[in-house]
């Protein structure tokens, strides 16, 4: 994989941790189901724990 750049890949949000961005993600390819704040895949990490506690 390339090299990450910085304001296309990803961005430091205010407590310095670095956030991948929607395109990033596409780039990849895949979802990771990490519940990640840009995912363009649709998922949520809660719709995932909601449905988990329904089994």
């Amino acid at each position: 994989m390339q090299p990450l750049i910085e304001g296309e890949d990803y961005y430091l949000n205010e407590q310095g941790l670095m956030v991948f961005t929607a395109k990033y993600h596409l780039k990849r390819g895949y979802c990771c189901e990490s519940g990640c704040r840009h995912c363009p895949y649709g998922f949520r990490k809660k719709q995932r724990e909601a449905n988990q506690s329904k089994d």
